[in-house]
């Protein structure tokens, strides 16, 4: 991670389009049309840049060509710290605190550094820098907190820097996917031709002329008198029934999908050129783990993954990590059975070779239900044996769930803090009618089972983000002089796995850059047992090569 003594420069947003920038060297103001050959100027010599929001501020420097290593982002900490356990939250408030607390996401796919003119445009970065800085040192786990700090705003430079390179792109081969699948681009308002065709059948088959199979209770309604007894139209309770019109039903369903979620409309919105840009959004759950903001950044469907075709002479390096959620609960609850378990590629083989359970499917099913709450049933039956071979490690799991149900607020590793849900209302219905004992019971554990796998799923997003932390610097490293999209560069981010875009050249270092950085998070977040978190990495042209 980047260190820690690193000057720190201060931007804000002035009124006429103007920049504030605060260093060690003083302060000065500058139009903000000058602000990028100024932090390429500064950036030659290292700087922490402390502004309000990673995607307000990065976009227009990198359209500008300039690339910055490392920074703070004020709204993702001041998100974290409001929340953290082991922070005073007075140490937060003071001048323009309620504006702070109110300050939202930019929307990367549309940045802008100067949206709107009022107050909340115009925060003072420095007092608000000084302000979290002093909340930090006073914690008694201030070094976890830097940590967690530094690693969420990398993720935020990494989430821009993905969002501007875009992932290499083939509207050809895309658009003739959908050719094949759909039939010609409809006007717009208009089904393809094979879907009205599946929808023609299914009114057929239905006994139903005017049917709309968009309508979920208008499709409700023709299936049940048709002497189907359905509560839901999902695809998984459809497989269960026999009649003659489940098959186009289930081939409208995927068809109406792949139009409405990756047809035509969204290549016009989402792919410029040879790159689809979509737009993450960082911390966008309450765990730590992102969201979208656009553009499907979090799923590219099995059915259009051909159209993601590296350049030539280029190649895509798919790097996903094994069993992610069991090796964090090994490292964080220190257990040391789990933690052997877990130096391998294999940890749920590791566990039968361990004696706790006979297969490896009772051992996939058993953490896994330890790790989601899953009590009953299969996962039940594993849970009295994992407890006995690994009782720290369940203990932990254990402890979260009960302290949810308490409504308390429970902690990843580095100090990322829940929510604690409401708890207030667990006493009444929806409408404010006080609740029956029973289902007062229902949510309380249900929001047990939330704060089982919250220590778990948020220390997973830490250790994903001092990942690419990590491979993100390792890969410009790598690239020479060139520029970020010249040099091997992320391009994809999902919670557990990662795409890279490099020279076909260059393909096994950025192979060991991805292994170096996995271990390396891995000491950063749990310094004190040792955990391998193995990779799967393939090379490939297509992303849809990927994992065969």
């Amino acid at each position: 991670m980047p260190p820690s003594g690193v000057p720190r420069v201060a931007l804000s947003r002035l009124p006429g389009e103007r920049v504030r920038v605060v260093g060690a060297d003083g302060e000065r103001e500058l139009p903000a049309s000058e602000l990028a050959a100024h932090v390429a100027e500064i950036e030659q010599d290292g700087a922490r840049w402390v502004w309000d929001d990673t995607a307000r501020w990065y976009p227009p420097l990198l359209e500008a060509g300039v690339r910055v290593a490392r920074c703070h982002d004020l709204r993702l900490s001041r998100r974290i710290l409001t929340r953290a356990p082991a922070v005073d939250r007075d140490l937060l408030e003071g001048d323009d605190a309620d504006l702070w607390d109110r300050l939202g996401p930019a929307v990367a796919a549309l940045p802008t550094l100067f949206p709107v003119d009022d107050r909340i445009e115009h925060l003072d970065a420095g007092v608000e820098d000084r302000r979290q800085l002093a909340a930090v040192a006073a914690s008694s786990e201030a070094g976890r907190l830097r940590l967690l700090l530094a690693a969420e705003s990398a993720g935020a430079l990494a989430a821009a820097e993905m969002t501007h390179a875009g992932i290499p792109w083939s509207r050809e081969v895309h658009e003739r996917i959908l050719d094949e699948q759909l039939g010609p681009r409809p006007p717009r308002g208009a089904r393809p031709a094979e879907l009205e065709a599946l929808a023609n059948e299914l009114r057929e088959l239905l006994r139903t002329p005017g049917l709309n199979p968009d309508s979920r209770p208008e499709l409700l309604a023709a299936l049940q008198r048709s002497g189907l007894t359905l509560t839901d139209v999902r695809a998984s309770t459809l497989r269960r029934q026999t009649h003659p019109c489940i098959e186009p039903l289930l081939r409208y369903k995927r068809l109406s999908h792949l139009f409405s979620n990756n047809g035509w409309e969204w290549i016009d919105q989402w792919v410029r050129g040879d790159r689809l840009h979509p737009a993450y959004q960082p911390a966008g759950s309450s765990t730590g783990r992102w969201s979208s903001n656009g553009g499907g950044a979090l799923s590219i469907p099995m059915q259009v993954r051909p159209a993601a075709v590296a350049d030539e002479g280029w190649c895509l390096v798919v790097a996903d990590v094994a069993q992610l959620e069991p090796r964090v609960l090994a490292g964080m609850s220190n257990d040391h059975a789990l933690a052997g378990a877990a130096r391998g590629a294999d940890l749920y083989q590791a566990i039968v070779d361990d004696g706790a359970v006979a297969s490896r499917a009772e051992a996939k099913v058993g953490m896994l239900g330890a790790l989601y709450g899953a009590t009953t049933g299969d996962s039940g039956r594993m849970l009295p044996a994992l407890m006995r071979r690994y009782p720290r490690a369940m203990g932990l799991v254990e402890d979260a769930a009960r302290a949810g149900e308490r409504a308390q607020v429970v902690r990843t590793q580095l100090g990322r803090g829940s929510t604690i849900g409401g708890a207030d209302d667990w006493g009444h219905t929806d409408e404010g009618a006080p609740a029956d004992p029973d289902a007062q019971a229902s949510r309380r554990r249900s929001w047990g089972r939330f704060t089982r796998n919250f220590v778990v799923q948020g220390t997973g997003a830490e250790w994903a983000l001092c990942w690419i932390a990590e491979l993100r610097n390792s890969l410009w490293r790598l690239g020479g002089q060139g520029a970020l999209t010249a040099r091997p560069h992320l391009v994809f981010f999902l919670h557990d796995e990662v795409v890279v875009h490099a020279p076909s050249e260059l393909a096994d270092k950025v192979t060991a850059c991805l292994t170096e950085a996995a271990a390396s998070a891995a000491s950063l977040v749990f310094p004190d047992v040792s955990i391998d978190f193995p990779l799967n990495v393939t090379v490939v042209r297509s992303y849809a090569e990927a994992g065969k």
